[in-house]
């Protein structure tokens, strides 16, 4: 007795496949069931799970991102550039707007033996001769002591290296309030409304 296969011809070889067509395949190469659905980075069928990228399976980005941010101390007027990073941090450099800096008065950079400039125009430049590097951490990167020129202050412009002198990814925070009062007014010297107090010209000088 001679049977059918699965496309009704006698004697034929063609068999339902694991997922139920006639003489079909199977499951595609690549893909992990009937539907193709494909495995994701932890190994679930159709899963949602992907690799950040830093390589980390449903990573946040966190294992090769700096982030970086300001706060300034209520009671001192001490401004912090806060670093939180996972991996060693060998040099950086930034630029923080509207402050007069200073001087350079702590911070995990300077603690790690590191040489910090700054300049008065802002921009910030750390590193070390001898090769240290900053660890992994959460902390003050630099504290600074400053003078307002604005009422907000941001970082900009940033480089961050690694210990063999490559790039690392960062993120920085929003900008942060300063103790500072602006105050609208005419600064035209020639102007019949000069404002001697103000900082900022509204456009408002009328002349003779």
């Amino acid at each position: 007795l001679v049977d059918l296969d699965c496309a009704g011809v006698c004697g034929g070889d063609l068999v339902i496949d694991e997922c139920g067509e006639c003489g079909g395949n199977g499951v595609d190469p690549g893909e992990c069931d009937c539907a193709g659905n494909i495995l994701d980075c932890n190994d679930e069928c159709g899963g949602l799970a992907i690799v950040d990228e830093c390589g980390v399976c449903e990573g946040d980005g966190s294992e090769c991102t700096v982030f970086l941010s300001l706060s300034v101390s209520d009671s001192t007027g001490i401004m912090s550039v806060n670093m939180s990073n996972a991996m060693d941090v060998a040099g950086f450099q930034f630029n923080i707007s509207n402050v007069l800096i200073n001087s350079v008065v702590g911070g995990s950079g300077l603690d790690n033996g590191f040489t910090v400039s700054a300049g008065e125009s802002g921009t910030i430049v750390g590193f070390s001769l001898q090769g240290n590097s900053i660890p992994p951490g959460n902390s003050a990167l630099v504290e600074l002591d400053i003078t307002p020129l604005w009422d907000e202050s941001c970082i900009s412009d940033v480089v961050l290296s690694d210990l063999l002198a490559g790039p690392i990814a960062f993120q920085v925070d929003d900008c942060v309030a300063l103790d500072f009062t602006v105050l609208n007014g005419c600064m035209d010297m020639n102007a019949c409304n000069y404002n001697q107090n103000a900082n900022q010209d509204d456009g408002s000088c009328y002349y003779p």
